[in-house]
């Protein structure tokens, strides 16, 4: 294809992608790795409402144009079409100051199979900011727009390349330089966590501040403190987006993303997930790929202390389980709690 064609094909793709409400899985440093991706994509895809596709923890650039292995490590799916077991497209995010890094770690991620590329603007780890990644660039609009359309001039003009934001760094108060730098930048849509990185994970989210940035001529997700259904609509209504990005709440419930669609759509055509039904992925998360079994074990716990708020039968099995080390006899509790 030569050049035009290719900006013909992204303007299709981004179209298709966009036709109906999306659904995606955040990226999570530390929870949703490749093991977690692929059970809560199997999970949305078994009852009916696959994710629109799921987003990579974010891949450090630092100093140099990083190995294909580190890539792998990341997004192990890029063996597989860069999709999960259950067909999810993984768009591959990254993280990093230097535009030129930036650009050249993108281009390399797309010959690897990268099917888009998603910048990170929105991490408030003090570690990340501190080594001037992530949120803190947020006060660097500038840098933003010049990382952005760095990366969108180095890969493929048929292949979409994304920002993740939030609302601001300490404040809201560069909400329209930071808008002016998407809108110049070629960025070919927005995801939006509704709150500033001081504000960080504590409620509420403030949705309402996304709709600042609808006035962008690209597609905008809203993404933050949605739980439920209720959470959704609400998120939807007040962000005056139906594009949503579910996180933590998509951990807790991993049936999520069917129940939006089930209460906004009244149709019982899909159906919400049992606590015995959820057994069986428990299960194959504690069998899935680590380490070790002392780092899936401590995994798994990680995501039972989080299943304990959408599941009373997770509470009771945190109970009996939370000092167990054995895999096995976590493995057996597990098996015995769907009798109970």
């Amino acid at each position: 294809m030569n050049h035009n064609q290719q900006l013909q094909a992204r303007q299709n793709t981004i179209q298709q992608l966009f036709a109906n409400s999306v659904r995606l899985l955040a990226p999570m440093e530390g929870l949703t790795d490749p093991l977690m991706r692929q059970i809560l994509t199997q999970i949305a895809s078994d009852l009916g409402r696959p994710y629109d596709w799921s987003v990579s923890e974010f891949i450090r650039v630092t100093q140099t144009v990083l190995p294909a292995h580190v890539f792998y490590k990341y997004v192990p799916e890029l063996h597989h079409d860069a999709k999960t077991a259950s067909g999810t497209p993984i768009h591959i995010q990254l993280l990093g100051s230097d535009a030129q890094l930036m650009a050249e770690n993108a281009a390399y991620a797309a010959e690897l199979g990268a099917p888009a590329i998603d910048i990170n603007f929105g991490c408030p780890a003090k570690t990340v900011n501190s080594h001037r990644g992530g949120s803190v660039l947020l006060d660097e609009p500038e840098v933003m727009y010049e990382i952005i359309s760095a990366v969108r001039r180095a890969v493929p003009a048929h292949l979409p390349v994304s920002a993740k934001i939030r609302l601001g760094y300490t404040d809201t108060s560069r909400m329209d330089d930071i808008k002016a730098a998407i809108a110049a930048s070629g960025a070919d849509w927005l995801t939006i966590h509704a709150r500033t990185k001081t504000q960080g994970y504590k409620p509420p989210a403030y949705w309402d501040k996304i709709q600042n940035f609808n006035m962008l001529a690209i597609p905008v997700i809203a993404n933050g403190e949605i739980w439920n259904s209720e959470h959704a609509q609400n998120c939807m209504t007040q962000s005056g987006t139906t594009h949503l990005m579910l996180g933590r709440g998509a951990v807790t419930r991993p049936d999520l993303i069917a129940k939006i669609d089930l209460d906004n759509n009244d149709t019982k055509t899909l159906t919400v997930l049992a606590w015995q039904d959820l057994i069986t992925h428990q299960i194959k998360f504690l069998e899935g790929a680590a380490k070790n079994d002392v780092v899936l074990v401590g995994r798994y716990k990680q995501w039972l202390g989080m299943l304990t708020k959408g599941y009373s039968e997770a509470q009771t099995l945190w109970e009996r389980i939370k000092r167990e080390k054995n895999k096995a006899v976590i493995i057996a509790a597990l098996q015995n709690s769907t009798c109970e």
